[in-house]
């Protein structure tokens, strides 16, 4: 398993000639380092007396990041597992009419559940960006920083995750399962580069 491997094993193989893991995979390993901040940092709040009055805040955003990294990890293997499935698809013969219809009908399935797996990515990095706010105005101030980090993080995986999802819509044929989930991730898109900026600046301002 790709994600039970040290860190520098998943860089060599994210820059070797293989496919995956990808941009995909990376996005998530993004999102889920900016959930494991954000869980350092309510970790390293919960328990301090001058912190007493937000303990309740905080120990609901850490099961929240536990949740959130745990859910990213395995979005990683997805998606790699996703873009193989892809691939296989293309890979079908086709010297056929028949052959060939079923090779663009397994084409067309793969794309779409390569395009859930990002997209369940966006979904997870938009949440790690919510919590991050509560990181960053209630959470120590000693390790406030991280929560920058963490948001940044989050905003990254976002955004990474949505161009995956951008390219996998690109090549379905099914308009109606493309404009669902487009509109679905431009909603989530909405109004979080406005968020993670004030969330940033929120930290700058407690440093």
């Amino acid at each position: 398993m790709i994600i039970d491997q040290p860190v520098h094993v998943f860089l060599e193989q994210l820059s070797s000639k293989s496919p995956t893991p990808g941009g995909g995979s990376a996005a998530a390993v993004i999102g889920s380092m900016g959930a494991a901040l954000v869980g350092m940092v309510c970790n390293l709040t919960v328990g301090k007396k001058s912190y007493e009055s937000v303990e309740d805040d905080m120990r609901a955003t850490l099961a929240a990041a536990e949740d959130l990294r745990e859910r990213l990890v395995f979005l990683v293997r997805a998606d790699m597992e996703a873009f193989d499935r892809v691939m296989a698809a293309y890979a079908l013969p086709k010297d056929n009419e028949t052959l060939q219809q079923a090779r663009s009908s397994a084409i067309q399935e793969a794309l779409k559940g390569a395009t859930e797996v990002p997209l369940a990515c966006a979904r997870a990095c938009a949440d790690v960006i919510r919590i991050s706010r509560v990181a960053a105005e209630l959470g120590n101030r000693n390790i406030i920083s991280d929560a920058g980090v963490a948001v940044l993080a989050g905003y990254a995986g976002l955004k990474g995750a949505a161009l995956n999802v951008y390219v996998n819509t690109a090549a379905i044929k099914d308009q109606a399962f493309v404009s669902e989930k487009l509109s679905e991730l431009n909603a989530l898109l909405t109004g979080l580069d406005v968020a993670t900026e004030e969330i940033y600046h929120e930290v700058q301002s407690r440093l």
